[in-house]
């Protein structure tokens, strides 16, 4: 078997991801503006050795509903609907780890919520806000919880695939009420679909780094050969693999 030492660079913002052989001991990445035009910044994240395996078995948590701090039962009833909504989002794999025989393959909410993690642990960049790429991170796949993950390989458009997620926003922003916090999300997810803001920009990039980290620990915990997902990052990060027996 081959040892594999893969470093990406993020042309659009400088960034850095080295990987070490068959470790993650020292997974590092870091992420800085490219280019005299923008803002010097910088993000660091350093990733310690990987979890001990268990049985995979998570307890329950109590039931605890969260409601709007008004205490009118159709606010209560329009939040728990939506939030019933969203379970799907843990409960619906990704389809790109389904396609290439992933076991137990992650779902549409870990893979936002390891991102929200990469925004909490980012440095300061100016000129962005990081609360609102944590939200961002958090909503911008939500319309998946309707319409699954549609991915390239599914055969539809990407008009046809806006349209179907834009209905399916606006059915949920509708089910939570359509107030202040239903306008929020519809705003943050029109946001990173058009990458109309520095946020977006930041949050797009954060969502290729998921991608391939996840990439690389499937193919070290399952032997995948997974290349076509580093690969699919061309033109966003250069890729250079060394190999070694």
């Amino acid at each position: 078997m081959k040892n594999v030492n893969r470093v990406f660079f993020c042309k659009s913002l400088s960034l850095v991801f080295l990987v070490p052989s068959f470790t993650r001991s020292h997974i590092r990445f870091t992420y800085s503006a490219a280019g005299a035009s923008s803002p010097n910044r910088a993000i660091h994240c350093m990733a310690s050795d990987s979890p001990q395996s268990g049985d995979g078995s998570v307890s329950s948590p109590p039931n605890v509903a969260a409601v709007p701090s008004s205490s009118s039962s159709s606010s209560a009833s329009s939040a728990i609907d939506f939030l019933s909504l969203c379970t799907r989002l843990k409960t619906t794999p990704r389809a790109g780890w389904i396609k290439r025989d992933v076991k137990d393959p992650e779902s549409i909410a870990d893979h936002m919520y390891r991102m929200g993690l990469m925004a909490l642990i980012s440095s300061d960049i100016p000129g962005v806000n990081r609360d609102k790429c944590m939200k961002m991170a958090i909503v911008h796949d939500i319309a998946e919880a309707i319409v699954g993950d549609i991915t390239p390989s599914c055969g539809i458009s990407k008009e046809e695939k806006n349209r179907r997620e834009s209905e399916a926003l606006e059915h949920m922003c509708k089910l939570l009420g359509g107030g202040e916090r239903a306008k929020e999300i519809a705003e943050l997810w029109r946001e990173y679909e058009e990458n109309s803001s520095p946020e977006a920009k930041v949050v797009k990039d954060f969502d290729k780094v998921e991608l391939i980290l996840q990439a690389l620990e499937y193919e070290q915990d399952q032997g995948k050969d997974l290349e076509e997902f580093f690969q699919s990052t061309a033109g966003n990060f250069c890729c250079m693999s060394l190999y070694s027996k």
